[in-house]
């Protein structure tokens, strides 16, 4: 069984940067990203070193806005795609911040902001945290998949990795978005084996977590001004909604997806929507934080979900694990700052 906790003094997010690439830039949501690449490279001479660079970038941005220095860090977790989350420990390497690596797939921003949060809660000694995650559409293609130049066609069913990266700044009592609930998510066993339709693969485990969530909080989908979900895109969204609904519980206009919101379908070839990990943390850092900290959205349920998978497991026949953790992130009044 699933454990919800609940921080009696939830942790905040107090600053927030996102950095994404030149079709990420080109979506409904491209003005609200604190900076842009239009050749993906991010200063480096490989696409692997370029998601190094995306890395820094972001980073750096979330400090600049806040005005502080590497120092001040007490930890700093990351991950991405890239094998041992090369890209994050490389990228983030000239901080010199005590370092966590993590690897969640995709739902790698939701996991950071979980273990942060309980790292704020749990001792005194973190008082500021950082939480960077990103991913690169090349340099993912390359090791999941095929390498770009091969050309290869993807299914209906496939999603468009972002070029995309986030970062957040927590602290215990500083911002105007809070995090008093938190839900580590369990591997769930989707049965499928076809990397091209991850969003079905992670929808499984999602359809956990919530279940669990709402059961075990006592509260309800109007509770919440969005369930977001990250990257199911639009496979994995449909067949979200047809699992909970056969449950009894009905998200409706609620439900809302990073991988659906990050891309235009009508002007962009991205087949089902967006994924990787910095898929969420970016569409949440310039999207919903700032409806948070303006009190425009209240409560929402941020539901990051990833793909547990590698190239050598698919091979060999493996299966697809889904993985959810869950967290709500809550709007604080300024008299209570």
């Amino acid at each position: 069984m699933q454990k919800l906790w609940s921080l009696p003094c939830p942790p905040r997010i107090f600053m927030a940067a996102s950095a994404v690439g030149k079709e990420e830039y080109r979506g409904p949501l491209g003005e609200k990203f604190d900076y842009h690449d239009d050749t993906d490279r991010f200063g480096g001479d490989t696409w692997e070193h370029a998601e190094e660079g995306l890395a820094y970038k972001t980073l750096t941005l979330a400090l600049n806005k806040a005005h502080l220095l590497p120092e001040s860090l007490d930890l700093l977790l990351a991950g991405d795609l890239q094998n041992q989350c090369v890209a994050t420990s490389t990228g983030l390497l000239p901080f010199g911040a005590p370092f966590l690596g993590l690897y969640g797939a995709c739902s790698t921003a939701g996991l950071g902001l979980l273990v942060a949060a309980l790292a704020l809660a749990a001792t005194d000694a973190v008082r500021t945290a950082a939480v960077v995650t990103t991913s690169h559409n090349c340099a993912a293609e390359r090791q999941f998949r095929t390498p770009l130049e091969y050309g290869a066609q993807r299914t209906p069913t496939a999603q468009w990795t972002a070029t995309a990266g986030g970062a957040f700044l927590l602290a215990r009592d500083r911002g105007r978005v809070a995090l008093p609930a938190l839900m580590a998510g369990r591997v769930v066993d989707s049965g499928l084996s076809d990397a091209a339709n991850m969003g079905a693969a992670m929808a499984p485990a999602a359809a956990d977590s919530l279940l669990c969530y709402f059961a075990q909080s006592g509260d309800s989908p109007a509770a919440y001004d969005a369930v977001v979900t990250g990257d199911l895109g639009r496979e994995g969204s449909a067949m979200l909604s047809y699992l909970l609904e056969g449950q009894g519980l009905f998200l409706g206009e609620k439900h809302l997806d990073c991988g659906k919101l990050l891309y235009d379908f009508n002007r962009q070839d991205v087949h089902a929507g967006g994924s990787g990990c910095g898929c969420s943390a970016a569409v949440l850092a310039a999207h919903f934080l700032p409806l948070l900290e303006s009190g425009a959205m209240r409560n929402i349920l941020f539901i990051a979900t990833g793909a547990l998978m590698s190239p050598s497991s698919l091979q060999q026949g493996g299966r697809v694990l889904g993985i959810a953790p869950a967290v709500r992130l809550s709007h604080v009044e300024e008299s209570d700052g």
